[in-house]
């Protein structure tokens, strides 16, 4: 959308904050992005851990996850279902080293 008919001085002034703001947008977007992923693999990570400390008996190991994304949801919100914590699982799995998570991202 342009504005009306101005000056080419103005006009250069509207296009430099509006290049402005979307380039913050982008990098606050990217920051938000990387933020999650770190939080995904966290919470893989504490799973792992939870089930290889001998947590899990073989009944309760069937239901963890459901039983988590039950809680989690009922306290957090939406973004815990069986198949997210499944996927943050698997993330921690084939990335156990953050670093090598965030080096991918980059």
């Amino acid at each position: 959308m342009q504005p009306p008919n101005k000056d080419t001085n103005y006009q250069k002034l509207i296009e430099n904050i509006g290049d402005a703001y979307q380039n913050s947008k982008k990098k606050a977007t990217s920051a938000i992005n990387t933020q999650m992923l770190e939080a995904y693999w966290e919470i893989g990570k504490y799973i792992i851990e939870f089930e290889q400390d001998g947590n899990l008996k073989a009944e309760y190991g069937k239901t963890l996850l459901e039983n988590l994304s039950k809680d989690l949801s009922l306290c957090y919100g939406s973004g815990f279902s069986r198949s997210n914590l499944t996927y943050m699982r698997l993330m921690y799995n084939k990335y156990p080293i953050c670093e090598t998570l965030s080096h991918k991202l980059n």
